[in-house]
């Protein structure tokens, strides 16, 4: 129940395949490093939107604090893979979120491009949140769950933040219609996901 709670609070419409938990706890070191470039991935796309819309002051001041966040946590990530004895492996490609980089509308206005970003970045959000929260409370490794359960605090912080500068610039623009239908999307990609030992996998 408390599980249901939290996916309907981060209005995910579709869960997490409960074997994928089962998975991860047999490839420890590649759930980490898969992890670790999340985080890498995820202080770049800030850097980069800050790059693009240099001219949203608000919006450079929160977001240069998400991506030194982010990279704090590789750090963290990368002390916990030699805490634990492996090794960081080469980056991994994400094609989760390439899937959902296939939903940004092309074309449109800056400020369109700007709110389908926000939400895009908020939809990674979501579920990494969601993902943090199982290892969190399934995962065998006592000092992952806690470990876990600390990340997800700040995964959600970034969600909302990002949710709501969707909100806040996306004057003239449905804003809660766009976000449902990103999560109408991700919900079908969900149906080909959740099958590997990484973070989005």
């Amino acid at each position: 129940m408390a599980a249901e709670r939290k996916k309907v609070m981060l209005g995910l419409k579709m869960a997490t395949d409960p074997r994928w938990v089962n998975m991860v706890g047999k490839n420890i070191s590649e759930i980490l490093t898969d992890h670790a470039w999340c985080e890498q991935k995820a202080a770049s796309n800030a850097i980069s939107t800050i790059v693009r819309f240099y001219d949203f002051p608000e919006l450079v001041e929160e977001l240069t604090r998400i991506s030194l966040e982010e990279m704090a946590h590789f750090k963290m990530v990368n002390e916990k893979i030699r805490e634990k004895g492996y090794t960081l492996g080469p980056e991994r490609k994400d094609p989760y979120v390439a899937d959902l980089h296939g939903f940004i509308i092309k074309g449109g206005s800056r400020i369109h491009d700007l709110v389908d970003r926000l939400l895009l970045a908020a939809m990674i959000e979501a579920r990494s949140c969601e993902r943090f929260r199982i290892l969190s409370e399934e995962i065998a490794d006592e000092d992952l769950r806690k470990f876990y359960r600390d990340l997800m605090i700040s995964e959600a912080e970034h969600y909302t933040t990002f949710i709501g500068f969707a909100r806040k610039y996306g004057e003239g623009i449905e804003v809660d219609k766009r976000w449902q239908d990103f999560l109408e999307y991700e919900a079908g990609l969900m149906e080909k996901y959740g099958r590997k030992e990484t973070m989005h996998g």
